[in-house]
C-alpha cells in the first residue's frame, strides 16, 4: 500500500452528488485523486482547478465499452489504492408491471452491469492490498425489502450486489478489500431535496469507513458507520 501521503483513489462518476462530494473529501485528506465525468465544464473541473493538481479529471461514459477501455489505457502505468464505483439512475416510481422494456434496460445496464464492467476494466490499476468499492443502497438489500415502492430502483441494487458477491468470488484470492457501500438517503439528485441526509455530512463518514477497511480482504456490505447491511 503507498503511505499516507502519497494514496491514489480513482473515483467513477464524480460529476456531482455523491461522487463530487467523495472526490473532495478525499482530496482534503491528502489522496490524489483521478474523477471520472461524463461532460467537461462540470462542478469537478471547477473542483480540480482549486485542488494544486490533486484531483485530476478524466472523461468517461461508464456504459460505454470502449470508453472504459480507454480509460485503462490511458491510466497504465498508475497504481491505485482505491478503485470507488458511484453511478446509479432512477426513473420514477412505477410498479414492475408499468415499467417499459428500455427504462428497465437503461436502468440494469447503468446500475448493475456498467459498475462492474468498470471493475472489470480498472482493476489491475489496483494496488495488492487495495480497495475496490462499489456505492450501493439499502434498498438493495432484499432482507429489508418490506416497504412498497421503486421496485426497479430496488432490483438494480439487488443485481449489483449479487453481481458484486460474484465478483469476489471469483477473485476471492486477489487480496483487495471488495465492499458495497450504503450512503443513506442523501440530499442529491437522485435522492431528492427532503432526504433526510446531507453528502458533505455522510460522505466524511464513508471515507472513514474506506479507510477503516483498508487491507481486509474479502466482501463487505457496510453503511456509512461501518455497520455491516443484511444482504
Amino acid at each position: 500500500m503507498s503511505t499516507t501521503t502519497n494514496r491514489r483513489a480513482l473515483v467513477i462518476g464524480a460529476s456531482r452528488g455523491l461522487g463530487l462530494v467523495l472526490a473532495d473529501e478525499l482530496t482534503r485528506r491528502d489522496w490524489q485523486v483521478i474523477a471520472t465525468t461524463r461532460q467537461r465544464g462540470s462542478e469537478l473541473q471547477a473542483t480540480a482547478e482549486a485542488s494544486n493538481g490533486q484531483l485530476t479529471v478524466e472523461s468517461l461514459e461508464m456504459t460505454s465499452a470502449e470508453q472504459l477501455a480507454a480509460l485503462r489505457e490511458r491510466l497504465d502505468g498508475v497504481r491505485l489504492d482505491l478503485l470507488f464505483v458511484n453511478a446509479a439512475i432512477d426513473r420514477g416510481d412505477l410498479p414492475i408491471g408499468e415499467v417499459p422494456t428500455d427504462m428497465f434496460t437503461e436502468v440494469m445496464i447503468t446500475n448493475a452491469l456498467s459498475p462492474l464492467r468498470a471493475l472489470e476494466a480498472l482493476r489491475g490499476l489496483v494496488a495488492p492490498g487495495g480497495t475496490v468499492a462499489v456505492m450501493s443502497s439499502e434498498q438493495g438489500s432484499v432482507s429489508r425489502n418490506t416497504e412498497a415502492g421503486y421496485e426497479l430502483y430496488k432490483a438494480s441494487k439487488a443485481a449489483l450486489n449479487q453481481l458484486m458477491r460474484s465478483y469476489a468470488t471469483r477473485y476471492a484470492d486477489d487480496g483487495q478489500t471488495k465492499l458495497l457501500i450504503d450512503p443513506g438517503h442523501n440530499q442529491t439528485e437522485l435522492g431528492g431535496p427532503d432526504a433526510p441526509l446531507n453528502p458533505k455530512e455522510t460522505i466524511p463518514a464513508v471515507v472513514d469507513v474506506l479507510e477503516a477497511q483498508a487491507a481486509t480482504p474479502g466482501l463487505q456490505f457496510l453503511d456509512r458507520h461501518g455497520e455491516t447491511v443484511p444482504w
